[in-house]
């Protein structure tokens, strides 16, 4: 098997559908930091295809379309404001993430706090209610895996 291998750019990009994708992509970009890399607009003001930025990282999000990936990924509204998953998204400063993030209308599901394997971070589902992790947890970093050694 081969691995990509990119310097400094992720090779694991989150995928996500919101009802409202021109809103969320607004959002996103206001809440979180996110910068709009690409934008495909679509049909009767939907969203074909974007890609947002933010560091290194990098999430791939559309509009909700009835096709038949519809049947594999369900909203969160759909499940009850439950989430299988959650984006873990490493931020320089939590603590102003975090006052950004509220500033913006976030709905805090775990308060800032620090992690005993290091770090400081915090949850909270966006305007559509996905569940997203930010924190100054890095586990790219040697101090940061030291740290959850000891």
């Amino acid at each position: 098997m081969t691995t990509l291998i990119r310097d400094g750019l992720s090779t694991i990009i989150p995928a996500m559908r919101y009802r409202n994708a021109p809103a969320a992509i607004e959002w996103l970009c206001q809440a979180f930091g996110f910068e709009k890399q690409l934008v495909v607009p679509g049909e009767k003001g939907t969203i074909a295809h974007a890609q947002l930025t933010l560091g290194n990282g990098m999430m791939m999000l559309g509009s909700v379309r009835e096709n038949g990936s519809s049947r594999l990924v369900k909203q969160p509204d759909e499940l009850g404001g439950v989430e299988t998953q959650c984006a873990y998204v490493v931020v320089e400063d939590a603590d102003a993430h975090y006052a950004r993030a509220v500033a913006a209308g976030a709905k805090i599901v775990r308060e800032i706090e620090d992690a005993s394997y290091g770090g400081r971070g915090y949850s909270c589902r966006d305007l559509e209610g996905h569940l997203w992790s930010f924190g100054s947890y890095d586990p790219w970093q040697p101090s940061s895996s030291e740290a959850r050694s000891e």
